[in-house]
């Protein structure tokens, strides 16, 4: 069996990291150049440009995992810290990292759920078999 192809089919592999950094960027995981979200969180039904096909598609509650994962784990030690460094007042504390979880949150949410779905695509799982 020749390296570029996987294990289980006789279909060739598709390059992982680059299909995870254009859904990052929220494009299209086969070609790069057209979007991936009709909306905020919204998948379109094809690629505008390559035309393939998002239907099959399935994010669910991963984007929202990660999320949760990646700003609990970046926003608590970094609570830790401001708070034995500095003592700020506790309204203010609050206000500052709720703004800064939203925030971030808002930022990452998109972009996981691209990430997830170039990675679906790249490891041809659903429907993004050989032929899509």
């Amino acid at each position: 069996m020749r390296p570029e192809q996987t294990s289980f089919t006789n279909a060739p592999q598709r390059r992982l990291r680059p299909a995870l950094l254009r859904g990052w960027r929220r494009r299209c995981p086969r070609c790069g150049n057209g979007h991936l979200l009709k909306g905020y969180l919204k998948l379109g039904a094809t690629c505008p440009v390559c035309k393939l096909d998002y239907t099959h598609a399935r994010a669910d509650d991963g984007p929202a995992y990660l999320t949760i994962l990646l700003v609990g784990h970046l926003m608590a030690p970094l609570l830790h810290l401001v708070f034995v460094t500095w003592r700020p007042e506790p309204l203010v504390l609050f206000t500052i990292f709720a703004v800064g979880c939203v925030g971030l949150s808002l930022y990452l949410l998109p972009r996981l759920k691209g990430a997830i779905v170039g990675f679906q695509w790249a490891r041809q799982m659903g429907g993004f078999g050989p032929a899509g």
